[in-house]
């Protein structure tokens, strides 16, 4: 089956001004989150203003991070030469993994502020991050950017999915790794809310946050084997995504290995 992706990545121009699909994504992405999040927080019976106070910290993260991790993980040397271009986000280039630590640090530095134990809101934090990211991944794909290795040349035939992306100026189907992923993330989500819906109550502090991510960056970790994208010199056998996947999936394994069966008694 092969798919063909011609969707320009604006949905108008106005001069200089452009509204583009990515930046819609990505507003519904934030503000989805951020309802499911606070109705979590109304359920538990968490102070609501807390999350308004968090959600600040958390939008200011997330760019930052998400924006410092691909100039520093992707391609520090362009970034070096072009300093002005770390700023023009509207050119692309977000990192997940740096978007990761930037909502870690933003949410630590809020609980020391506030004198908040770390453990108390991050789990409804945590249940909430894969729909903003499910919604980035399908900007990614109206984008045509992130995409996966060439399945095969033109005119041949296709055993599974395939997309082209006209916009690339391509006539030969590649592997949708940007739909891959916003799967993986709509189904950890679905698997999340349905746990929390069944057993909130047993659950110990930090569940939902190492369920979130042991899952996600072993997805990742899978999916990145798809991706045309390998940062790091060819002989390495693992791309940079994959590098930066490993101690997140050894954190989870820790946790559910030596403290999730401690903390359930």
């Amino acid at each position: 089956m092969i798919f063909i992706n011609d969707i320009s990545p604006e949905i108008f121009k106005f001069g200089e001004f452009s509204l583009r699909w990515y930046g819609v994504f990505f507003a519904l992405g934030i503000g989805l989150a951020y309802m499911f999040i606070r109705w979590v927080f109304v359920k538990e019976k968490f102070k609501v203003e807390d999350l308004d106070s968090i959600a600040i910290y958390l939008f200011f993260g997330l760019l930052i991070g998400a924006r410092l991790g691909e100039v520093l993980f992707y391609d520090p040397k362009f970034f070096l030469a072009n300093p002005a271009e770390i700023f023009k986000t509207w050119h692309g280039g977000l990192s997940s993994h740096g978007a990761t630590i930037g909502l870690f640090i933003a949410y630590l530095l809020w609980t020391r502020l506030h004198k908040v134990p770390f453990a108390k809101y991050v789990d409804a934090i945590a249940m909430g991050i894969p729909i903003t990211a499910f919604f980035v991944r399908v900007g990614n794909f109206f984008n045509s950017e992130i995409v996966g290795y060439k399945i095969a040349d033109a005119g041949e035939k296709v055993s599974g999915v395939g997309v082209i992306f006209k916009q690339l100026g391509e006539d030969f189907p590649r592997h949708p790794a940007q739909l891959y992923e916003a799967f993986l993330l709509l189904a950890i989500f679905i698997l999340m809310t349905f746990i929390y819906k069944k057993s909130r109550k047993k659950n110990p502090k930090l569940f939902f946050l190492f369920f979130f991510v042991g899952l996600y960056f072993s997805g990742r970790f899978f999916i990145e084997f798809y991706k045309d994208l390998h940062v790091l010199p060819d002989s390495f056998p693992l791309s940079m995504g994959q590098v930066l996947s490993i101690v997140p999936i050894l954190l989870a394994a820790i946790y559910f290995i030596f403290f999730w069966k401690k903390k359930k008694r």
